[in-house]
């Protein structure tokens, strides 16, 4: 077989990478004043293989890492980092924070076995106070099973091509210390409504919490751990007013600084059809699929900045959401979300088996039914995947940008779906979910969720709302932008310009638009931009070309809008 031509693409943020790479506050919803960044240059050895350097926080397999090697099947990595603590940065306790390691890691403070995770997709942290000392060696082991399928993997594959990409080891997103007092909020949940904030403080009874409103500050009681904020003049969340209150809370020695948001999510009939309503309100979320890979991190961009630019690239077409495609990104990516006013859709990490003719021939040509009961039996797989749901609920609830929660995907990994929906309830029930998404339908999901690539764009009636969870995807390559000279992926494909814009245009308007009188009330274009063989993107991997032009995107979502306000009305 011939090797594909590879050619690797920096983007804009990785031609002059800092010092100390992603030397921001990880965690913008319980910000402290204390802040050690671990990122930037460590050792590392792989398998049997010689002591080399890496750039943390960049998987082993990017350029940005400074290696861009494979690693293998269960081929250990140990990470070994250097650091001394400032005087004036120590309190009572010191913990140590890793934002996500792809998959199984053991941590070592001076020798001193630290703690173990599990999971390649959630944060994790270590009190570390009893082993430090003046000059301290942190090291860390880690292995990642990829062909086992028992954890969450996503969309990584060893044999990658077409809509499977290049994987992902290792440290992935930053390290770092804080320090806290003996007694500190150790998690924090806030339940809103359209007027209030309960907010849940783990680790601590009582204090206050200051929140800036329009009409000036509001001091509020902490008692047994919970706070109730009420507010007399609400200023309500949207994408085209992404209105934040920020308030600190103080509880004996700890503060806190944090944000939340007004808003809600609910289904309801109007004018005989069930619509996705939010503040009360029908909306129409004119979305994309995000992958959130990047071309020379892959998993991890150069910079927070890149996520800044691909919601802001977004949102100047006219779209309002992303559907986070069964990654779990940093949260800064959300918390530019919350800030810039950018709806989530948020995909579980899916494990188990793929099986091409099961999960993708069979339901492409029409047959989408399929009892789930027996799929995927093993439990250490059913019960890995539940452990990642709901640490990724746990984990991104606060976020008001997150509307939208999908359990499984096209069936990959799918098993017991009704029991699933249940434990997402369980969890949550104050966003809408997708049970499964395009097909193997269960009874218990909130939507009917579609994804239609080869047909003509049609919708029956239904009596849930009716989203169209993944179409499109035609693939315009653009010469000295691409990934893979060899093998191009997409579902229609175009050799220039003009021809792939006004395609674009006109399946909106020709027959998307059509449908939203019917039920429509969400789509998701495939996708944000090209990842690997896909060119199938509206900016290219390496994020400097803009395939479709703004002023048509522009006048697209107009038209979707208008149609929809109407239809609603």
């Amino acid at each position: 077989m011939k090797k594909p031509e590879i050619v690797q693409l920096l983007t804009p943020w990785g031609e002059t990478l800092d010092e100390i790479p992603w030397n921001v506050y990880p965690r913008p919803q319980m910000k402290r004043d204390s802040f050690l960044c671990l990122n930037g240059t460590w050792k590392i050895t792989i398998g049997h293989g010689e002591e080399q350097t890496i750039i943390v926080p960049f998987a082993p397999e990017s350029v940005l890492s400074g290696l861009g090697c494979e690693v293998k099947n269960g081929e250990e990595m140990h990470y070994v980092k250097q650091f001394t603590l400032p005087e004036t940065f120590l309190k009572d306790r010191v913990l140590l924070h890793f934002g996500a390691v792809d998959q199984t890691c053991h941590v070592y403070l001076n020798g001193n076995k630290v703690g173990i995770h599990e999971g390649g997709y959630d944060a994790f942290s270590f009190d570390i106070t009893p082993y430090l000392a003046k000059e301290n060696t942190l090291e860390v082991y880690v292995t990642d099973e990829l062909i086992t399928h028992t954890l969450p993997y996503g969309k990584q594959r060893f044999d990658r091509g077409g809509m499977w990409y290049t994987p992902v080891s290792g440290i992935w997103q930053t390290v770092w210390l804080e320090s806290v007092p003996e007694f500190y909020v150790s998690n924090l949940r806030m339940d809103v409504t359209l007027t209030s904030c309960t907010i849940f403080a783990e680790g601590v009874e009582t204090g206050t919490v200051t929140v800036k409103t329009e009409e000036g500050e509001q001091e509020f009681a902490l008692t047994n751990g919970v706070c109730k904020i009420e507010l007399d003049h609400p200023h309500l969340w949207t994408p085209e007013d992404p209105y934040l209150y920020h308030f600190t809370l103080k509880a004996g020695e700890d503060v806190v600084k944090s944000y939340f948001a007004l808003r809600t999510l609910l289904a309801k009939v109007v004018n005989g059809v069930s619509r996705l309503c939010l503040n009360d309100k029908p909306y129409f979320f004119h979305g994309l699929l995000d992958q959130g890979y990047f071309s020379d991190g892959i998993y991890t961009p150069a910079s927070p900045e890149a996520y800044e630019f691909d919601i802001l690239s977004m949102k100047q077409l006219g779209f309002n959401m992303l559907r986070k495609h069964i990654k779990v990104e940093p949260e800064q990516f959300y918390y530019d979300c919350d800030r810039l006013g950018m709806v989530v859709f948020q995909d579980m990490v899916n494990n188990g088996h793929y099986s091409f003719f099961r999960d993708t021939a069979l339901p492409t040509i029409g047959i989408q039914k399929l009892k789930d009961t027996n799929l995927h039996r093993d439990p250490a797989t059913r019960e890995a995947f539940a452990v990642g749901m709901e640490r990724t609920v746990k984990q991104l609830y606060n976020h008001p940008s997150i509307c939208y929660w999908t359990i499984f995907n096209e069936g990959w990994g799918q098993f017991t779906a009704q029991k699933m929906y249940k434990k997402m309830l369980t969890l949550d029930t104050s966003r809408f979910i997708d049970t499964t998404s395009g097909w193997f339908r269960c009874a218990d999901s909130q939507v009917e969720s579609l994804h239609i690539y080869f047909k003509p764009i049609k919708i029956k009636p239904c009596d849930k709302p009716i989203v169209l969870s993944e179409f499109g995807g035609y693939s315009y390559k653009v010469k000295g932008h691409s990934f893979n000279l060899s093998s191009t992926y997409g579902y229609r494909f175009f050799e220039e310009e003009t021809p792939f814009r006004k395609a674009v245009v006109d399946l909106y308007m020709e027959q998307v638009l059509p449908t939203i009188k019917g039920g429509l009330c969400a789509t998701v274009y495939t996708q944000v931009s090209d990842v690997e063989d896909e060119t199938n993107g509206l900016l290219t991997y390496d994020r400097r070309v803009l395939k479709v032009d703004v002023d048509e995107m522009r006048a697209v979502a107009s038209a979707i809008f208008d149609a929809f306000c109407e239809a609603t009305k």
